[in-house]
This record gives C-alpha cells, sequence and structure tokens, in this order.
C-alpha cells in the first residue's frame, strides 16, 4: 500500500471518528434536552395542581352563584310550564311506557319492518334468586381446599361413544354468517378448547376454521337448506344437535341478500342476488312421525357419537320430550325463554316459552317418571348468568349448562374502545358488522377460556363447601327455598 493510500485511510477513518464522536454528542445532548423538558413540563403540571385550589377559591363563589341561578330557573319553569308545555311531560310517559318500549317503538317508526333486538329478553321472570345452598356445618365437614373435585361430565351415556367434557358448562350454539363472524367463532372454538369444554356450531353454514381450533365439537342439524351436512361435516363432530328452535327465537325467518356477504354466502349456496329463508324443521322433516326417520339417518352416518335435540321450553314440554325419548334421542337441551338470539325480534323474546326454573323442573320430572332420566342427558340454558345459578340447575337434576350471553360478553373484554362510546360491543362480533375485523381474537380466546374457568373453580369452590367431591353428588336436598311459589315448583323445602 504506497503513502496517499494510507493517508487516505488514516483521514477517512478520523473523519468517521469525527462524525460518531458529534452524532452521540448530538443524541446525549437531545437526550438531555428532552429529559429536561420533561422536567420543566412536570414542573408546570404540580404548579398547575397548586394554583387549582387557588382557582376554584376565586372563582367558586361567581360558579356557585351561575350554578344556583340556572337551577332555580329551571326547577321554577319545571313547575310553573303547564304539562302541555313541560318537559316533565317525557319524564311521565317514560314511567308509563319504559325506556326500551319508547325506543323500540320509535325504532318501529324508522324502520317499518321487524326489529331485531340483540341478546335476549329483558323481563325478569322467575329464577333461582329464592333458592339457597345448605352447607353442612356442625354435623358433617366441608371438604378441605385440597380436595380435589370432579367437574367431568358425561353426554349421551348410552351412545357407543359418548361426549366427555371437563366442565359441565358448554358454549351454545351461535350461528355463523348468520350471527357471528369468523373471529367470533374462531375465538370461542379456541377458547372452549383452553377450558376443557365443547363449542356448538350454531345453525350457519360449517366453519372449517372453526373445528380446526375446536377440541370438543357440536355441530347442529338445522332448520337451513344446509342443515342436513355432508357425511364429512358430520365425521367431524363429536356430537350432533337437531335445532328445532331455543329459547328467543321459533319459526321461520327471512335473510335478504344485502345481510349476508362474503364467504358466509358462499358457504351457503347463495348466489349474489339471492336471498334465503329458514325452514320449519331441519330438511326432510314434514310431519311428528318423520323425526324417528331424521334420528335413525343420522344415526347411520353419526358413527356412535351422540344424537341431541335442542328445543325452546314451552306449556307443551312433557308432549315435546315425550317424541324426543320416542325418537331415539340420546341428549336433550331445554331453552328456557331467558335464552337469547341476535337476530330475533322482541316477541318472540319476551312473550314465548316458559322460564328456564319452570323447564328445568318439569323436564326432569318427565323423564324420571318415564324411567329414562339415566340413559338420556339434560342440557339447560337461557338467563344462567353466573356460576351460582348453574350450580342450582345442576343440584336440580340438569348435566351440563350451555352459555352464551357469558362468552359472547367475554369475547369483546377489554377491547370495548375500539367501538364504544359509537357503537355497541356486539359489532365486534357480528358478521354484518363493519368492525369485527377489529376483535383480536387470541385476547378474545384467552378471554372466553378465562370466564368458563373462573366460573367452574367458583363451582369447585362452592361443592367443597357442601361437603362434597363431584359435581354429580349435587341433589336438591343441597337447597332451601326462600318462598313458598319456589319451594313448590322445585320440591325443595320450605325455609319457614
Amino acid at each position: 500500500m504506497n503513502k496517499d493510500s494510507r493517508d487516505f485511510n488514516f483521514s477517512f477513518k478520523s473523519l468517521c471518528s469525527i462524525a460518531a464522536i458529534l452524532t452521540a454528542g448530538y443524541a446525549i445532548g437531545h437526550h438531555k434536552e428532552q429529559k429536561s423538558l420533561k422536567i420543566r413540563r412536570a414542573k408546570n403540571r404540580k404548579i398547575m395542581l397548586a394554583s387549582l385550589p387557588l382557582a376554584l377559591l376565586t372563582t367558586g363563589p361567581l360558579t356557585r352563584k351561575l350554578i344556583q341561578k340556572n337551577v332555580a330557573k329551571a326547577i321554577t319553569i319545571l313547575t310553573t310550564d303547564e304539562y302541555g308545555k313541560n318537559v316533565m311531560e317525557l319524564w311521565t310517559a317514560i314511567h308509563r311506557a319504559g325506556v326500551q318500549n319508547i325506543v323500540e317503538n320509535n325504532l318501529r317508526a324508522t324502520q317499518g319492518t321487524t326489529i331485531n333486538r340483540p341478546i335476549g329478553s329483558s323481563k325478569r321472570f322467575d329464577g333461582f334468586d329464592n333458592l339457597m345452598f345448605v352447607p353442612p356445618q356442625m354435623t358433617m365437614l366441608s371438604k378441605s381446599g385440597e380436595t380435589a373435585v370432579d367437574m367431568k361430565v358425561t353426554l349421551g351415556p348410552k351412545a357407543a361413544k359418548p361426549l366427555t367434557v371437563n366442565i359441565p358448562l358448554l358454549i351454545s350454539g351461535m350461528a355463523y354468517g348468520i350471527a357471528l363472524s369468523e373471529p367470533a367463532k374462531i375465538a370461542l372454538a379456541r377458547g372452549a378448547k383452553l377450558a376443557g369444554t365443547a363449542t356448538n356450531s350454531g345453525e350457519g353454514p360449517y366453519l372449517k376454521e372453526e373445528r380446526d381450533e375446536a377440541d370438543k365439537y357440536i355441530l347442529q342439524i338445522a332448520n337451513w337448506p344446509w342443515g342436513l351436512r355432508t357425511d364429512q361435516e358430520i365425521a367431524s363432530a363429536d356430537m350432533l344437535e337437531v335445532h328445532i328452535s331455543q329459547g328467543g327465537q321459533k319459526g321461520v325467518f327471512y335473510v335478504a341478500p344485502d345481510e349476508i356477504k362474503g364467504k358466509a354466502r358462499k358457504l351457503m349456496g347463495l348466489s349474489r342476488n339471492q336471498g334465503i329463508s329458514g325452514l320449519p324443521a331441519p330438511p326432510g322433516v314434514q310431519s311428528a312421525a318423520d323425526w324417528p326417520i331424521l334420528v335413525n339417518n343420522l344415526r347411520n352416518k353419526a358413527n356412535g357419537i351422540p344424537i341431541a335435540l335442542k328445543l325452546m321450553a314451552t306449556d307443551k314440554i312433557e308432549e315435546d320430550l315425550g317424541l324426543a325419548v320416542d325418537a331415539g334421542f340420546d341428549v336433550i337441551a331445554v331453552d328456557g325463554t331467558q335464552g337469547g338470539s341476535l337476530v330475533s325480534n322482541p316477541t318472540m323474546q319476551d312473550d314465548f316459552g316458559i322460564p328456564s326454573l319452570h323447564a328445568l323442573v318439569r323436564a326432569v320430572r318427565y323423564l324420571q317418571n318415564r324411567g329414562v332420566r339415566e340413559q338420556i342427558s339434560l342440557i339447560v340454558s337461557g338467563g344462567y348468568f353466573n356460576p351460582g345459578n348453574c350450580l342450582k340447575a345442576l343440584a336440580l337434576g340438569a348435566d351440563a349448562i350451555y352459555l352464551g350471553t357469558v362468552p359472547l360478553y367475554a369475547l369483546a373484554n377489554k377491547q370495548h374502545q375500539k367501538v364504544i362510546p359509537w357503537e355497541p360491543p356486539t359489532v365486534l362480533v357480528s358478521y354484518a358488522s363493519k368492525y369485527n375485523k377489529k376483535l383480536n381474537i387470541n385476547l378474545s380466546a384467552e378471554r372466553v377460556s378465562n370466564v368458563l374457568r373462573s366460573m367452574a373453580v367458583e363451582m369447585e369452590q362452592a361443592i367443597r363447601g357442601l361437603g362434597k367431591a363431584s359435581v354429580k353428588e349435587l341433589n336438591p336436598s343441597d337447597l332451601v327455598a326462600l318462598d313458598t311459589f319456589s319451594a313448590e315448583l322445585t320440591g325443595v323445602k320450605r325455609a319457614y
């Protein structure tokens, strides 16, 4: 290497070193400047906060006088204007008709057609509130905190391949495309798997991505043209469930072309401008005589898995259960009037069916009288929002509980801020919503799993408190009724 080259290299390295030093100096200076700016801002905030009481003291009398003047003026107007011109007329209207009725009638006036109320009825029906558990104290001790509690439930015991889940809480059917989005269905399936329980397809078209995420999978045979499912779809299930109706919905309804777009439309087999109408029953069922035929046909394809029936509880529940038993169903899911739906109208939600507690008691009694209670599993649903009520239902004879609203709320947990206050949280999970892509599937699945496991752990603690070590040990004698009506309805002892 000649002298000129060495001089050039030396000069270049020197320049690089100087540039590095200058850059580092600038960075240090900038950091100090930013730090100094943060300190000045913090000091300014402290000064502002410190001066706030002084400002309030200074402006307090003026503000107080202004508020007093305006409040006095408002009270004067309210108490002197004749009723026809008085805003208190609205107060009277609200008390007379209720906020919900006023809002819904205004929606009817705006839309001119059926309105669909999300979630379910807001009416308060007879429930579990006046039933209380009776824990042992002096006569027998509770179980220790280390006692393992068996929460496992087997559904369809007479089937060749019964469905067993780790907890007696299942995710209810919520339809892809008709109600929920793909991210929501995937999150529910993943959450159920993490919690050790089953998820339900709902009556929408088969979504392979949902099945891939689930462990235990219940496939509904639905009241739609695709309702009988393909052999491949049936082979992927752990239980089949024939869907007739649910607590918040009964009957046929029409879905307009603009209400279903994209992937769900394709899976439904619809053309671009084609709407679709539901069916009164699964394809092929025209009368009561067709139910045994349907069950037999499904049995031939089911490869030993249980076949369930889901229906709305009505005052004809014994008649419906009789047909179900005779048809050969392995599992019966009874949905009380508190059951929800994303696409049903207020009349169906508020005024169809009978409450969940009535349905549970009558279903258990009928199956016992028929002598099939040990052969046919009973799932109940509709208005089960907390672990206590779920536990009471199990004590009264249910084998498991379907949950819909609880996991639905969990899906949006810690993600409400993405849409509130301008939209309700349900837009994060609805198929028809433009906001459903905002749903974080991993976070939603975690929250669904958390709420199911939290409820299960709380139920375990209560079972230990009752001196038991298995959910199967619960029975009506663990309960007492606080009123005559609850005692007569359930057959448990009164507390007085």
